[in-house]
């Protein structure tokens, strides 16, 4: 089994992947018939005609070098591609994939970094910081005192691994916390999941919303001016999601106006956010540059093991892990 790896050069060291930590995991995995190849050049392509595993990042599949429109004729023995993110929204629709070519991603990879992310947010909303923060920039003193966080609840939107780290941190800390999801089936981590449909009726409740779901056409501006509305005066919001999930137009009146005590946003459209954007003026906001759940020792390491884990599942015919439904997008 040929499986490619496509990186990219000028990536941070977190994402850039490199041929010594691939060959460790290859052995961790006890593999002894996979053969592996590194490249950083899409335009070099001599590895489509036998690659039956490619690893790579979403701006890799959608580099003009890279024939995606033509996959199944470029790489016929390909069964399979694994992206070194946990979101795909880049490469939607998926209806360039081959029909028998499964797409899977790296969630999950994130967990152990984003609980610890979970609980720096949750308590910098609690204590305000948003605030403080931007105080100390106005040179303002204002004593802000808060309670502890027992028995406040926090609304998590979306209860994949992500969100699921916000409910393992509220329940560290002595929150409540629900889950929102599609169908609004009981998750083991949360004290109560809802259906999408019934957001409305718990957004009122909430001291604190995560927003932590995919971008698809139905959550796009999920979080928009009316449901802003929704929350009680001086709740904190967080998106770790993604940024076309949440009006940005509507968070910055909201915390212009102080109908919020804070925000953290760890994701933006574009990714850098230009220096002309308003939110970089926007009070009571603190701005995370897309790093809060990659973990800069780990993250590749276990992107490794989870792709030659997949790649052993392929071999014995078995569903692979964090397989996208094309039908959902996620």
């Amino acid at each position: 089994m040929h499986i490619h790896f496509e990186t990219r050069p000028n990536k941070p060291p977190v994402f850039r992947m490199t041929a010594g930590p691939i060959a460790a995991a290859l052995a961790r995995s006890g593999l002894a018939d996979v053969r592996t190849s590194l490249g950083d050049d899409p335009a070099q392509r001599d590895w489509l005609a036998t690659c039956v595993g490619l690893v790579a990042s979403n701006d890799v599949l959608r580099d003009p070098a890279f024939p995606l429109a033509d996959l199944a004729r470029a790489a016929p023995a390909l069964r399979w591609i694994h992206v070194i993110g946990a979101g795909i929204e880049p490469l939607l629709p998926l209806d360039w994939l081959p029909r028998h070519v499964t797409l899977t991603n790296n969630s999950g990879v994130h967990v152990d970094k984003m609980r610890q992310a979970a609980l720096m947010m949750l308590l910098m909303l609690n204590v305000r910081l948003p605030a403080m923060v931007t105080n100390q920039h106005k040179s303002h003193w204002d004593a802000i005192f808060t309670p502890t966080t027992t028995g406040k609840t926090v609304v998590v939107i979306g209860v994949g691994d992500i969100g699921a780290s916000f409910a393992h941190a509220a329940k560290t800390l002595g929150m409540t916390s629900i889950g929102v999801r599609r169908g609004g089936a009981p998750h083991p981590d949360f004290d109560r999941t809802v259906a999408i449909d019934a957001l409305d009726g718990v957004l009122p409740t909430a001291d604190m919303v995560v927003i932590a779901t995919p971008l698809t056409p139905a959550t796009r501006h999920m979080i928009d001016r009316r449901r802003l509305g929704l929350l009680k005066p001086g709740a904190g919001l967080v998106n770790v999601g993604r940024a076309g999930c949440l009006d940005h137009a509507a968070l910055i009146e909201a915390l212009k106006g102080d109908a919020l005590s804070g925000a953290i946003i760890d994701v933006y459209d574009p990714e850098p956010l230009p220096a002309s954007s308003p939110l970089w003026h926007t009070p009571n906001l603190v701005m995370i540059p897309h790093v809060s759940s990659d973990d800069l020792d780990l993250y590749l390491p276990k992107t490794y093991d989870l792709v030659f884990a997949n790649a052993a599942r392929l071999r014995r015919g078995e569903t692979l892990l964090n397989a996208v439904d094309p039908a959902l997008g996620y």
